[in-house]
């Protein structure tokens, strides 16, 4: 690669010579460098383009990503991103990518970098801030990424009335799926946004405060502290809360739920070279017991089924995670349950087990499923269904004008199901929710269209999943489960419905971005042996 700076440029910008013109063909990418920087240069519809090469959630290199159309999709988590504009276009992650000056000339490919910005990974979109002589109020109920994304996205489509964020938590908006994965992270490390940058766009944020009551006819929410505070336009995004363990010595000291940060931290400390037992065998609960178990003295799991994931990934996967704790000296107790929880002096000792088992406990962690945090509109008239979940159409609105909600707490007419009804607790799912609210707040008319995707760490080892599994008959696997190493295809009516992957990237993302196109797949496809297609 040749470096040159074009007449009058020597200042502001690098310039190199990054490849022929003929070296890529329509739908290929390439990683290159210019300066130090590595870029991602695309060619589509006969045009080069160049944009970020890393992803601006978890920095994975997008060249092992896949490309469809004019947008390439993380291999690890998801995010997609248009490779013409740099723009974030589903997530996770909320930034977007820096795109890069792309000339031809004499058959050969120029990618220039302004020299500020050859150290930039992300960018993030222009937004407005408030203007005060505008009386309008959008209040957010709830500080997760919903919320974050209804607020960025307001300010970025050039709302300038006061935005309210009211949450429960003490800390600002955060990377949640990392409080089961690692417990001792500092806080500041998994905040999703500094303080200033609310202050910045004029995001108000008020932590620590709950909302108990919502008037919809009077625009006005009530809240713990007394205060009464109008809203014009409010999204209900409050997410889900762990279920608490309800048997005899559930209150004592030393049974803990993980539902924040202040939890996870609390959970880590507590467990130190002590005996910790896991009651569920949720994604949440074997992520806690994956982290703990180089960690703890023990680590003993007390599930209701014969392996983890049955119902979600089925018992083949499920097997192979138990196996994979077992190798780490983690203790199953499955098809069991706990009965009591008994103590000394007010302090977890001993765990009872329907089987009669009694196992030695210091700290017993539930791990069995989520309420949704919907309790404060009874008596609103908000719909919600039978398990308290806030219904919405495919626009995020709820029953009452003005009134939407986005995240965990709601079900929502997922596309790739022909509009079923449908609560999808995934952390990608309330990015995209919180961002079609705020444009259909705004009335830019828009569809919740994402794709679900999914992923869990266990030891280091990442399973990723896509699609929506719920009422599969059967799994086809390409590879082999018990080798760690396969893709697995979830088949409902002789169609492809969902896909889990480990060690086999990018082939999950590419399935979601197929999904998202609208492709759909039959069982006989995915039962052929050329799977070239999936690029694994």
């Amino acid at each position: 690669m040749t470096q040159h700076h074009e007449p009058g440029q020597e200042q502001e910008e690098v310039t190199g010579m990054v490849c022929q013109e003929d070296d890529l063909k329509d739908g290929e990418m390439k990683e290159v460098l210019v300066g130090d920087q590595k870029v991602l240069l695309v060619r589509t519809h006969g045009q080069y383009s160049a944009v970020g090469s890393r992803c601006s959630h978890y920095n994975a290199p997008l060249i092992n990503g896949i490309l469809v159309g004019d947008r390439v999709r993380c291999p690890y988590h998801g995010a997609c991103f248009n490779v013409k504009t740099g723009d974030i276009e589903d997530y996770p992650g909320l930034d977007s990518l820096p795109s890069y000056k792309v000339k031809v000339d004499d058959g050969k490919v120029y990618v220039s970098i302004n020299k500020k910005s050859l150290t930039v990974n992300k960018r993030v979109k222009d937004m407005c801030t408030m203007d005060a002589d505008v009386k309008h109020t959008v209040l957010l109920i709830g500080g997760g990424p919903a919320s974050l994304v209804c607020a960025e996205t307001l300010r970025q489509n050039c709302y300038q009335g006061r935005i309210i964020m009211v949450t429960k938590d003490t800390l600002p908006p955060y990377d949640k799926p990392k409080m089961s994965k690692v417990m001792n992270v500092d806080s500041s490390s998994v905040l999703l946004r500094s303080s200033d940058f609310y202050q910045q766009h004029g995001i108000e944020l008020w932590t620590k405060k709950e909302v108990v009551s919502v008037n919809p006819a009077d625009k006005v929410v009530k809240l713990s502290d007394g205060v009464s505070q109008p809203y014009d336009q409010l999204l209900i995004s409050t997410g889900c809360r762990a279920r608490p363990l309800s048997c005899p010595g559930s209150d004592l000291q030393g049974v803990k739920i993980l539902q924040s940060y202040d939890d996870a931290k609390d959970i880590y400390n507590a467990c130190l070279g002590k005996k910790a037992v896991v009651v569920g065998t949720s994604f949440i609960g074997m992520e806690a017991a994956s982290f703990l178990s180089d960690k703890a003295s023990s680590v003993v799991m007390v599930g209701t089924s014969t392996y983890p994931f049955e119902r979600s990934l089925g018992p083949e996967i499920g097997k192979m995670t138990m196996e994979m704790m077992e190798e780490k000296k983690v203790k199953f107790y499955m098809n069991d349950g706990v009965t009591e929880i008994k103590g000394e002096n007010g302090t977890v000792k001993e765990v009872v087990l329907k089987s009669g088992t009694v196992l030695k406990a210091d700290v017993v962690i539930a791990g069995i499923g989520v309420i949704p945090n919907s309790d404060f509109l009874e008596g609103s008239g908000v719909e919600v269904d039978s398990r308290k979940v806030v219904v919405v159409d495919k626009f995020m609105r709820t029953n009452i004008t003005d009134i939407f909600s986005a995240g965990d707490v709601t079900s929502f007419p997922l596309a790739i199901r022909g509009d079923q009804q449908v609560n999808v607790a995934h952390w990608q799912m309330s990015h995209a929710q919180g961002r079609v609210a705020a444009l259909n707040m705004l009335k830019k008319t828009t569809k919740i269209e994402s794709v679900p995707f999914f992923w869990t760490v266990l030891l280091g080892k990442s399973i990723r999943y896509t699609g929506y599994g719920e009422g599969y008959s059967e799994i086809i696997f390409k590879g082999k489960v018990e080798e760690r190493k396969f893709l697995a295809f979830y088949i409902k009516d002789e169609e492809v419905v969902a896909a889990a992957g480990l060690m086999s990237d990018p082939a999950v993302a590419h399935v979601a971005e197929l999904m998202a196109s609208g492709q759909r797949f039959k069982k006989a496809q995915v039962q052929a042996d050329d799977l070239s297609w999936l690029q694994m």
